[in-house]
């Protein structure tokens, strides 16, 4: 994973978008849908229609970055919220980019005394 700065905010699209889109489609869809600046430096994350496949477009201050990552096996768990956007923590981007429920990760196990 590559380090972000901190104080970056993680931006979810709600809802499923075109994977064909690149830089200048999902640019556009930040602006328009989102309205929110593209060239801010936050990471806006677009799923796409089978919930496999996402893209992370991101501004790092010289340029725009496109990330996309295709599950072998299951689908990124999405939110279903009719506005538009859902905020997440880098932590949970971490957790949704492992195919696991960002919402509600599980502990592991913890050992309750020393030795």
């Amino acid at each position: 994973m590559i380090a972000f700065p901190s104080g970056v905010r993680v931006w979810l699209a709600t809802g499923h978008t075109d994977m064909r889109k690149g830089f200048d489609g999902l640019s556009l869809l930040v602006q328009e849908t989102l309205k929110r600046d593209p060239h801010d430096g936050h990471l806006f994350v677009f799923r796409g229609r089978r919930g496999d496949l996402i893209k992370v477009i991101w501004h790092d201050g010289q340029g725009m970055c496109l990330f996309s990552k295709r599950l072998e096996r299951g689908r990124f768990l999405w939110p279903s919220v009719a506005d538009g956007t859902v905020t997440i923590s880098s932590a949970q981007l971490g957790y949704l980019l492992d195919g696991i429920d960002w919402r509600a990760p599980q502990k592991t196990w913890r050992p309750h005394a020393a030795g």
